[in-house]
């Protein structure tokens, strides 16, 4: 069963975020006017964040819905009450009547549970995400597309470091291993890419000084620090506050909604990274005048956004079962796969390097795909064992 849920999650993000990158690419390209005067670019990454926020949220409620129980409460539901509330409370009651009977013994709260704690995760996860997103882009500022893709590809390091700084986490051995394995493998495969020392996407001349490489490099520092701590946090609540993928999907879009809101409308002055235009008006009002002139970007922006929402449903769903570290090195070989399908499609030429980095790729991949399954092959030995037990009693 867990097998058959990790492939299902696998090719869900897979499926998705390819049709979702399609449209990425074409919202980062120019749009012809309506009055066929000319062509402009599409300048604002809030509202496409909300547009797709909004979409995650509800596609999250809906499938709340469609799931919830006929005993559970609203609040179940979405994650704010648990069921074994009520036993928490019997246990705090049981121990304030032994103080009362002579014991001196209080036990201290459990806010384990606690819904503030809980919303303040989710508000922490949202604020991360919505600050992540303008470093990775203004990065692309000072330094090659290449350059960007390969720090990306790093991003099991964050993760892992995150998760050991932030929540004194550890992982087993070969979690190590995996992730030593595809980053390296990654990052060989960018290397030795005959197209990447070349690049589609080249930095402008700003990025051709050394010291606009350390800004370029130190803003991608920071949006890879900004992505470990969203996937460390993540972690903590699914292992602290016990909610599902989608309950999480619906209260951190949620909150990107009310974020990413009200940066729009607000006129805010000019900001670097996070405001870069100096026009004076708000966001929204320069998206909505966009879409008007532009008519043939509402196509690809609904794709972006309906794609983004089904490829979450999937990604917190692995979230929760299998851990960030396994999501990242998901959507991590998701973009390896994406480059092999280039390769069949368009016939492109891959260098020896960048096929021993994808070997090296796989082969990490197949350490963690055996060690999952003779973890599910040892537990489903000892169940086995439990039953003949009981059985034989």
């Amino acid at each position: 069963m867990a097998f058959a849920r990790l492939i299902t999650c696998v090719l869900g993000v897979y499926s998705m975020f390819l049709l979702w990158a399609i449209a990425q690419e074409r919202l980062s390209v120019p749009f012809q006017r309506i009055d066929g005067s000319g062509a402009d670019k599409f300048k604002s990454p809030l509202f496409m964040g909300t547009c797709q926020s909004i979409l995650s949220s509800l596609s999250a409620l809906i499938y709340i819905i469609i799931r919830r129980k006929s005993t559970d409460t609203l609040a179940q539901s979405l994650g704010l009450e648990h069921k074994d509330k009520e036993t928490q409370v019997t246990l705090n009651g049981a121990a304030v009547n032994g103080q009362a009977n002579g014991k001196h013994h209080l036990e201290k709260p459990n806010t384990r549970y606690s819904t503030r704690s809980l919303l303040l995760r989710y508000l922490q996860c949202s604020a991360f995400i919505t600050s992540a997103a303008p470093f990775g882009f203004a990065a692309l500022s000072y330094i090659s597309y290449p350059a960007m893709v390969l720090g990306k590809s790093c991003k099991l390091v964050p993760v892992m470091i995150m998760n050991v700084l932030l929540y004194r986490r550890r992982f087993a051995p070969h979690k190590y291993l995996v992730v030593f394995m595809v980053t390296t493998g990654i990052t060989l495969f960018m290397y030795f890419g005959s197209d990447g020392k070349k690049g589609k996407y080249t930095s402008n001349n700003n990025g051709q000084t050394p010291y606009a490489n350390v800004i370029g490099i130190t803003y991608l520092l920071i949006n890879l620090a900004l992505d470990g701590a969203i996937n460390s946090t993540q972690d903590e609540i699914f292992t602290r506050h016990k909610v599902s993928g989608q309950q999480m999907m619906f209260w951190i879009n949620f909150f990107c909604t009310l974020i990413t809101s009200i940066l729009s409308v607000l006129p805010l002055p000019y900001i670097p990274v996070i405001h870069p235009s100096n026009d004076g008006k708000s966001e929204l009002i320069g998206a909505l005048t966009f879409v008007r002139n532009h008519p043939s970007i509402i196509t690809p922006l609904a794709q972006f956004a309906f794609t983004g929402a089904l490829g979450q449903l999937f990604i917190f769903e692995t979230l929760q079962h299998f851990g960030s570290l396994t999501l990242v090195t998901i959507t991590l070989t998701r973009k390896l796969f994406t480059m092999l399908l280039s390769v069949i499609v368009y016939n492109h030429k891959l260098t020896s390097g960048q096929w021993s980095g994808a070997a090296v790729v796989f082969a990490g991949i197949s350490v963690e795909a055996w060690v999952k399954r003779r973890d599910v092959h040892a537990k489903r030995v000892i169940q086995e064992k439990e039953k003949a037990k009981i059985k034989s009693l």
